[in-house]
């Protein structure tokens, strides 16, 4: 079968290797329909891997199947069921595993297409555990970004930001997956969403999405403009994943005991910042970092009722490496989809 894998920096190649074996206990064998790319992806490419890794390994850390066979004792499912294998493995068995906290395992092995092989093949076999069903309403470019994008905004937006209806919101990369994602959640809830893009033109779109506000930042003060939108009284909630080129200012932007969320550090991840704004503003600062099983399928449900995610562009997988570069270089708006 095809294989999408990484043998060394920026060195994809497309092999042919043997198929899974048949599933064994618990587990399921799924047949790969689409991929969504993220900047997980980029870094691992890149060779920004953070912890070791066996090369070559094959890529794609989000994915949606359908599954062929089951395994021994496996309950629940049938051969056909839409599923997002979840992109971690986890214990199962940890404190927050059995709360429910997936995203904070205490002993995670690694991260799929990351650390261990990802879903850039056209079988895999993955623990029934670590599924979740997708709506088969849902069209398969779209239901592609539940696993990771959709459920990321989801995390961010509601367990950690705690965004309110009516609330005013300063979104960052509006262009980005998530981020064009989460201006149309925060307009679902009715609320005020400033954006912001690195382009005219990427500014132009995210108001074309809902955004009420847009604000190129390379070239004009978001932190300003959004404390003159809000008469100088800050936004709720900023949405930051940029990192050390919009850390200071995401913090000006803030109103008296605001939220920031952040789950990136594209720019870099370092930044200067001023605590006194911190503890004199009151101001709260939570960290992100993908999602739970019940954020995916709080995610499909929203996707389902028709709030879906921005596709920019649906690529075979001989092009995987072509859009990695695109993504590198920001030259997208919304989500590249990779089908096999």
């Amino acid at each position: 079968m095809r294989s999408l894998r990484l043998h060394g920096d920026r060195d994809l190649r497309l092999d042919d290797i043997p198929p899974p074996p048949p599933p064994g206990p618990g587990e399921v064998q799924i047949r790969i329909r689409a991929m969504a790319l993220n900047h997980i992806d980029v870094w691992g490419w890149r060779g920004m891997a953070f912890a070791k890794r066996q090369l070559p390994i094959c890529v794609g850390v989000e994915a949606v199947g359908d599954i062929v066979a089951l395994g021994e004792g496996v309950r629940g499912w049938e051969a056909g069921d839409r599923v997002a294998p979840y992109g971690a493995q986890t214990c199962g068995v940890c404190r927050a595993c059995t709360e429910g906290r997936d995203n904070l395992c205490e002993n995670v092995s690694g991260i799929m297409g990351f650390h261990v092989d990802g879903f850039a093949r056209e079988l895999c076999n993955v623990q029934a555990r670590l599924m979740v069903r997708v709506p088969t309403s849902i069209p398969i470019e779209e239901a592609a970004c539940g696993a990771v994008t959709v459920s990321t905004v989801e995390h961010m937006l509601f367990d950690n930001a705690k965004l309110q209806p009516g609330e005013t919101i300063l979104i960052h990369a509006g262009g980005s997956g998530i981020g064009s994602y989460a201006i149309r959640q925060a307009k679902a809830l009715g609320c005020t969403v400033i954006a912001t893009a690195g382009s005219d033109e990427k500014c132009a779109q995210s108001l074309a999405l809902g955004a009420d506000h847009a604000v190129n930042y390379r070239e004009k003060n978001f932190a300003s403009i959004a404390r003159r939108l809000t008469g100088k009284r800050g936004v709720d909630v900023v949405f930051e994943h940029v990192g050390a080129d919009t850390w200071a200012g995401s913090l000006l932007s803030l109103c008296m005991g605001g939220r920031l969320v952040t789950c990136g550090s594209t720019s870099g991840v370092s930044a200067e910042t001023n605590l006194m704004m911190i503890f004199q503003r009151q101001l709260h600062i939570f960290g992100s970092f993908g999602a739970s099983m019940r954020n995916i399928a709080a995610g499909y449900a929203k996707m389902e009722a028709g709030l879906l995610p921005v596709v920019d562009t649906v690529v075979p997988l001989e092009r995987f490496a072509e859009c990695l570069d695109r993504l590198e270089s920001r030259r997208v708006f919304g989500k590249i989809i990779v089908t096999l």
